[in-house]
């Protein structure tokens, strides 16, 4: 429970992932989560399978009365659904079942992953232009109406799944920094689209959360992570990058974790070259980091254990299988350590 008598919807000490993982096997994949996330599991996404299992695609088969195709740089908007869309609705329906085979008794916390609307709307071209959806004012309000109500079908269909499960929703929003900053690039790269402004942009998170019906983390993994705007759209917590924090975000970081957001920070390497070769070295590397982090701003130690999920930096999915095994074990190994360092520190 946060200052402000928040409670959050996971057990002290938790751990997740971020959302991708490597390989092509769902039921491989969940087996892992499951058995080292046990706390905060997460449902894998695996890129790696191709078209449809992207962030864009994926979510893209979600949207209501928007159909989509993919093109030789992505994703569009068109006028009829197709076999691309198909795909990547088979591909998810693929995920849910071998879910559903897997951990229909789950009895806890459940984190599941889809674009935002901000991400969506600067990555998918318009259905008759090379423009992206963000440069047109209709388009995107289409897309955010569209995205709600497909997520809110999603999200009860996972519901239907696992019935004992709280649901929790994470919307990636790596591209939200670069559409509050007017840095999206129009077709020609010539020009950059306008800003959008903050309360703009938090009208649209809080449009999808509100239809999904479910406590929301808001994932950047970029930098200049935007701490005020989401500060404003007041998710249940806030994912990112710590080696992407900057100096100057720690205010913002700071006040949002004083109005009440969780924060989900990843403090694992995505990458073994960046990891520490001592077996238990990660765990406690990570733990420090975070603990070191909260402190430092004057935060409150006794907040930081509820308060805080400990996850790997993005881009696990580029990872070998026994790198993002060991990884998601190291963020539960973190995660667990964080209290017993804070009572030694406290001694």
């Amino acid at each position: 429970m946060s200052d402000d008598g928040r409670s959050f919807p996971w057990p002290a000490a938790s751990a997740t992932g971020v959302g991708s993982m490597p390989g092509t096997d769902p039921r491989e994949a969940i087996a892992i989560v499951l058995g080292e996330l046990p706390e905060l599991p997460h449902l894998p996404e695996l890129p790696a399978r191709g078209p449809g299992a992207d962030m864009i695609g994926r979510t893209a088969s979600l949207l209501v009365d928007l159909p989509v195709q993919t093109t030789p740089l992505g994703w569009r908007l068109t006028d009829r659904p197709g076999r691309d869309q198909s795909r990547a609705a088979d591909l998810l329906a693929v995920d849910l079942d071998t879910l559903e085979e897997t951990a229909a008794d789950f009895s806890g916390t459940f984190k599941i992953q889809a674009c935002g609307p901000w991400t969506l709307a600067a990555s998918l071209e318009l259905s008759r232009s090379i423009e992206l959806a963000l440069t047109d004012q209709g388009a995107v309000a289409d897309l955010i109406a569209s995205l709600a109500e497909g997520l809110a079908a999603h999200v009860a269909d996972v519901r239907r799944r696992l019935p004992a499960a709280t649901i929790l929703v994470q919307l990636d929003e790596p591209a939200l920094p670069g559409v509050l900053a007017g840095a999206i690039p129009t077709a020609s790269g010539l020009y950059r689209l306008p800003a959008v402004e903050q309360s703009d942009a938090a009208d649209g998170l809080r449009a999808v959360f509100g239809a999904a019906a479910a406590p929301t983390v808001v994932h950047c993994c970029a930098q200049e992570i935007p701490f005020s705007c989401l500060k404003i759209a007041h998710p249940t917590a806030v994912s990112f990058d710590l080696s992407l924090l900057r100096r100057a975000d720690e205010d913002a970081f700071g006040e949002a974790v004083e109005s009440g957001i969780g924060m989900f920070v990843g403090a694992v390497p995505a990458t073994s070259s960046q990891l520490s070769e001592r077996p238990d070295g990660e765990g406690r590397a990570a733990a420090t980091a975070v603990i070191d982090l909260w402190l430092r701003i004057g935060l409150p130690a006794g907040s930081l254990t509820e308060q805080v999920v400990v996850t790997p930096a993005c881009g696990l999915a580029g990872a070998s299988p026994s790198y993002a095994r060991f990884a998601l074990e190291r963020c539960q190994a973190a995660a667990r350590l964080i209290p017993e360092l804070i009572e030694e520190g406290a001694r």
